[in-house]
């Protein structure tokens, strides 16, 4: 897979999105394949990838846009930045618009998705839901632990100050 076919696999995976489709959403990862969502955890395989897409984002969200920017990508893994927005459909948020940027990692085999990780300040979505403080300290909590139990983090946490992963622990989640 060159750079050009990376940038074209993220705009048809961006497109899948946006349309609600979970199954065609779910055909550009491998059947083996994690999703880390930041909000909805870890999917893994094309049922459960689909299922997240299409029951529980889109249950949540309308008018739904996602777009990817500046594409890099090595043979193996690809990064890229993103803008997406959508209205709440969450009853207590109703109505309410959100835009968001991120940042996305992706190994890919075989000209498909891997394994996705997204890093995303929820933060600035939920301040503009209006969600209430103590809930977002609640939220704020738990991806804490998530990133404080992922192993990527706990070898980092490992090592001494100057220390660098060498080798094998380059290729983290690879």
């Amino acid at each position: 897979m060159t750079g050009d076919d990376f940038a074209t696999l993220l705009d048809d995976l961006t497109r899948s999105a946006e349309s609600g489709d979970g199954a065609r959403f779910a055909r550009h990862f491998t059947e083996d394949a994690i999703y880390h969502d930041y909000i909805y955890g870890a999917h893994r395989g094309r049922a459960d990838i689909a299922h997240m897409m299409q029951d529980l984002f889109h249950r949540d969200a309308a008018d739904y846009r996602w777009e990817m920017f500046d594409p890099v990508f090595d043979g193996e893994k690809g990064y890229a930045w993103s803008l997406s927005n959508f209205i709440s459909k969450v009853p207590q948020f109703a109505g309410r618009h959100v835009v968001i940027d991120g940042i996305s990692r992706f190994v890919v085999r075989g000209g498909l998705i891997a394994e996705y990780r997204e890093s995303v300040n929820g933060g600035v979505a939920m301040a503009q839901l209006g969600v209430e403080p103590d809930r977002m300290a609640k939220v704020f909590r738990r991806w804490t632990d998530w990133l404080n139990e992922r192993p990527e983090t706990q070898d980092y946490l490992s090592r001494p100050k100057g220390s660098r992963a060498t080798g094998s622990r380059r290729k983290i989640g690879g």
